[in-house]
């Protein structure tokens, strides 16, 4: 079963419950994501995106997820 848009939200959603988050993408392998959340203030990018990425690693491992392109940052 193809991985969603939503599903992914959800599975960044647990560890960022408090973030604005859209996901797109529709082909079932490729998306991208951004992420809004205060938790990012004094984190660098890197850092940021490791967090993000360390939410949906599980699927990305067992091949689910191909390719999630990531933009972040704390709010303004």
């Amino acid at each position: 079963m193809a991985i969603t848009a939503t599903d992914i939200e959800h599975l960044i959603r647990e560890a960022f419950p408090d973030a604005h988050i859209v996901v797109q993408g529709d082909d079932g392998e490729h998306f991208a994501a951004e992420v809004v959340d205060a938790s990012f203030a004094g984190m660098n990018r890197v850092q940021q995106q490791r967090a993000v990425t360390a939410t949906v690693r599980a699927k990305i491992d067992s091949g689910e997820l191909h390719a999630l392109a990531l933009t972040t940052r704390a709010p303004e």
